[in-house]
């Protein structure tokens, strides 16, 4: 029985070192966000909204291949009652009501976002959500700012 469990714990072990190293791979490429880029990337969807409206801006910030889609770093949109109105990531999301949708931990992330916008106009807000990019859920840090009715937003893995 010992072996076993030994087996079973160097296994693990190895699969733990596995991804460790695939993603140490994958930051040392490039392929991820940073704290910057992400804010970046939202304040530039922020002024492209602003100059074009919503419909223009909508379809630019679901084109995946498009400006605001970066490594695993995408633009999305809420309204204030916690519909998805757009998603660089996964149109799947997009018209669907996730004010009461907890995260992997049980947060209510959406409805803090949309709680924070509505109290303060941007901000930040943490919790845990599957990585495009890894196929991993990991802690994200979605940067946040109201604009008129809609809350635009991008986030980073850390």
């Amino acid at each position: 029985k010992i072996k076993v469990g030994g087996n079973i714990m160097k296994k693990a072990c190895a699969a733990i070192l596995i991804v460790f190293l695939v993603v140490s791979f994958a930051y040392a490429q490039g392929q991820f966000g940073t704290a910057d880029e992400a804010k970046t990337l939202m304040k530039k969807a922020v002024t492209y909204l602003k100059a074009n409206g919503k419909d223009k801006a909508f379809a630019a910030f679901n084109d995946k291949k498009g400006a605001f889609v970066n490594k695993d770093l995408y633009i999305f949109v809420l309204d204030l009652n916690g519909k998805v109105i757009s998603h660089g990531a996964n149109e799947k999301l997009i018209g669907r009501d996730m004010m009461a949708t907890p995260d992997k931990n049980g947060q209510l992330f959406i409805k803090t976002m949309v709680d924070l916008a509505n109290t303060k106009g941007k901000g930040e807000v943490e919790y845990y959500w599957d990585n495009p990019v890894t196929k991993q859920v990991a802690l994200k840090v979605s940067i946040l700012e109201k604009v008129g009715d809609v809350i635009v937003a991008s986030g980073y893995y850390k």
